[in-house]
């Protein structure tokens, strides 16, 4: 029996994580709530998706940061970690960010040419190339702008120049990317932190994501209190 895509019989657990910026920090702290994946999750030439780990009734998907949201969220995953930034921008109500990692700190920004002296505030429609079209829309019509998104999923930085978008609301860490490209960040939407995501259903179904939950949520208080002492 299914429900929302979860099995009510014990089985075995799907986690997702995320290829890209999240990933490295993620990993240790997986290991230290328990979640290993196997050695070929480490092989560069691999071009497996799924993976064994540790525990026999575990195994690991990686796929981009936005597809594990929606993994999670009908339940083909039960657990996993993403940005907070991918939580919001998809709102799903299956599900739930129940712990702050504290890994993968950045930013939300809106960012236009350092050449662009125009206040954006005094147009009433902007383009704005983004891969965050509902976070941008929300922040946009509250300053009372209609925002007409151009969905890009990279190369943000050139949208500007070329004249396909006045300006861009993208993922800022150091802010060297923005001023190399001659860009300059004028608003932050956003701080964005790594969270372990579950399924809803999951979670009230199977006594090991609540288990997990506990053992992250552990991981991230001890490494919180270390840090303080440090």
């Amino acid at each position: 029996m299914t429900i929302n895509g979860t099995h009510d019989n014990p089985g075995q657990l799907t986690f997702a994580v995320p290829k890209g910026r999240i990933l490295d920090e993620a990993l240790p702290v997986m290991a230290r709530a328990g979640v290993e994946p196997d050695a070929e999750f480490h092989d560069p030439k691999s071009r497996a998706l799924a993976f064994a780990t540790t525990r026999d009734d575990m195994r690991m998907i990686r796929v981009r940061a936005f597809d594990v949201a929606t993994f999670v969220a009908h339940g083909a995953a039960q657990i996993g970690i993403v940005g907070s930034d991918v939580i919001e921008e998809f709102d799903y109500a299956d599900l739930y960010a129940p712990v702050d990692l504290g890994i993968g700190l950045c930013r939300l920004s809106v960012a236009r040419l350092a050449s662009d002296l125009d206040e954006p505030g005094s147009a009433s429609h902007l383009r704005v190339a983004t891969k965050y079209p509902s976070l941008t829309r929300r922040h946009f019509e509250a300053a009372g702008v209609q925002a007409e998104c151009v969905k890009l999923n990279g190369a943000m930085e050139l949208a500007p120049s070329l004249g396909l978008a006045r300006q861009i609301v993208d993922l800022v860490s150091t802010g060297k990317t923005l001023k190399e490209n001659g860009l300059v960040e004028t608003d932050v939407i956003l701080d964005i932190s790594a969270r372990l995501i579950v399924n809803r259903t999951a979670l009230k179904t199977d006594a090991r994501v609540a288990a997990l939950v506990d053992a992250f949520r552990r991981e991230a208080q001890d490494r919180s209190e270390k840090a303080a002492a440090a």
